[in-house]
């Protein structure tokens, strides 16, 4: 069964830059699309972007067109993010999660990782 393990997160000045992993186990990740969602507090989840399993890269949020960008090495089973000139707005816990195609949507994706935290700020 798929399990995901988000790492990576942090605390990061603003301007500064972080890469989350998504690291799966107990199948192979390269068979999913894996999209990343954050989670700020007393806000909903919100999708930021997603990697298809064929590399394709959607982002979700405007916001970080330009800024984040995805990456995936199916021999290590896992999944990036990798986020530059962060900014305050960006601080949320970062989910990965699993489904065979992209979407936008939190109930699209059955298989969720448990998040990781990041902060930014001077």
């Amino acid at each position: 069964q798929l399990q995901l393990v988000e790492s990576g997160g942090g605390l990061v000045q603003p301007g500064g830059s972080l890469t989350l992993s998504c690291e799966a186990s107990g199948a192979t990740l390269g068979y999913y699309a894996v999209g990343w969602f954050r989670q700020a507090p007393g806000k909903e989840r919100e999708g930021v972007s997603c990697i298809s399993r064929t590399g394709e890269i959607i982002n979700f949020t405007d916001s970080v067109q330009g800024r984040f960008a995805g990456s995936r090495d199916n021999a290590k089973n896992t999944v990036y993010l990798h986020m530059t000139n962060l900014k305050p707005e960006d601080a949320a816990v970062y989910y990965c999660a699993a489904d065979l195609e992209c979407s936008p949507y939190v109930w699209s994706y059955d298989v969720w990782g448990r998040g990781t935290q990041v902060t930014v700020s001077s």
